[in-house]
């Protein structure tokens, strides 16, 4: 029979001497529960923005992004396509140029990122799940259409149904110098819009997808692209893949997965993680205060009893025990309910969405929220380290009591 956690359980529950004890020892056990289940709940709430995030780029972004090195744009050969097309794993290559130009629509107009892609740039995102209005195709019985982001389209106030109002792109010529007329210094081209996406702000409020051939004529890039997107045929192998490409490139190009092209983002969000969990591990650990204030009166509650003990050959060792268990006991117990209430809150959160994000514009009605079991692991490693050191005094100061002073 394990003695020390006998008699730590006997102290727990029976009523002792002082009541104020008995107080303080629930007030312990609520704070730690409390802080417990605020723990959970935030960080399961950083959990689900991040993997919003990844939901929501995961839709725009491709798995393997080439860019180059140095500058914004590099000569594409049909060789280098064709070698990139045979790296094992590689399903297939979207060409892509992408640059800021001028949109004209009616009598308004406003700069966004013009995205020129090949035909095959649907087969490798979920974009086409993003429509909210047209259709998706850029290229439709031989005509060519543009899609543009929902911003955008409040901004100009563009009807995609029109189609006696063109969308106008203009963007300046390469190496003109000032001249009498403005407008002859820049290439105008238009296209019909043909469909609407709503997927985030950052892209809605300025992207507009075109057929790559049509962003050829109005960027004048010929031979060049931006990046080139590669989609691989089995997803598990993507860093595979990855690593394949950059052999292949050599230092003179950038070969990013999807987490890369967003590296900055998904750090931020981890650091805010991070210092979220120290700050409530120091709640945690101010609630547990309470812990060393009930262990201490406790001591001097049961003086007569530890005396009686050391009397009969207890050691030391068991005696300290007794308190670090009794210690242990409130704090698991207010961790475990904390805990459960924790994950109940985040459960109802996730099925029934209660807290609203309060944005009308947001992509989501009610805050995301992911529950990953190491979180409830750090939270509990947490909770013992914080134990052991508001308990190892009042545990130790029972060890030392004279027994010829006690009894």
């Amino acid at each position: 029979m394990n003695v020390a956690l006998f008699i730590a359980r006997r102290y727990f529950f029976s009523k002792k001497k002082r009541n104020i004890i008995n107080i303080i020892s629930i007030i312990a056990m609520i704070g730690v529960g409390v802080g417990t289940m605020a723990l959970i709940v935030v960080l399961s709430v950083f959990n689900g923005l991040e993997d919003l995030i990844r939901s929501l780029y995961g839709k725009f972004d491709p798995e393997i992004k080439i860019t180059p090195a140095e500058g914004k744009s590099f000569e594409t050969e049909a060789q280098l396509l064709e070698r990139i097309r045979k790296t094992p794993g590689v399903a297939l290559i979207t060409e892509v140029i992408e640059d800021n130009a001028l949109l004209r629509y009616n009598d308004r107009q406003m700069v966004v990122k013009v995205k020129g892609v090949t035909n095959n740039f649907f087969q490798q995102n979920q974009i086409d799940s993003a429509i909210v209005d047209g259709d998706h195709h850029l290229v439709r019985d031989g005509k060519q259409f543009a899609l543009i982001g929902r911003g955008v389209q409040y901004q100009l106030s563009i009807r995609p149904e029109n189609p006696f109002t063109p969308l106008q792109f203009l963007y300046p010529k390469a190496g003109k110098k000032t001249i009498i007329n403005p407008e002859n210094a820049f290439r105008q081209l238009g296209i019909q819009a043909g469909g609407i996406f709503a997927i985030e702000r950052q892209y809605d409020d300025q992207y507009v997808f075109v057929p790559l051939t049509f962003a050829e004529e109005l960027l004048g890039y010929g031979n060049k692209r931006t990046s080139l997107e590669v989609k691989t045929q089995d997803s598990k192998e993507i860093d595979q893949v990855k690593a394949r490409l950059q052999q292949l490139l050599g230092p003179g190009f950038k070969v990013q997965n999807s987490e890369e092209q967003h590296v900055s983002l998904l750090r931020a969000v981890k650091i805010e993680k991070l210092f979220v969990f120290v700050t409530f591990t120091f709640v945690l650990l101010i609630a547990s205060i309470n812990i060393f204030f009930s262990l201490s009166m406790l001591v001097l509650d049961k003086q007569k009893d530890i005396a009686i003990l050391a009397s009969l050959g207890t050691d030391p060792g068991t005696i300290r025990r007794i308190f670090l268990t009794e210690g242990a006991i409130v704090a698991f117990s207010g961790a475990f309910i904390g805990l459960v209430l924790g994950g109940t809150v985040c459960w109802i959160q996730q099925t029934y969405g209660l807290v609203s994000m309060g944005m009308s514009t947001s992509v989501v009605e009610a805050y995301p929220v992911l529950m990953r079991p190491t979180d409830f692991l750090l939270t509990a490693v947490a909770i013992i380290l914080i134990t052991l050191l508001v308990s190892i005094r009042p545990a130790r100061k029972a060890a030392a009591l004279s027994i010829r002073e006690n009894i």
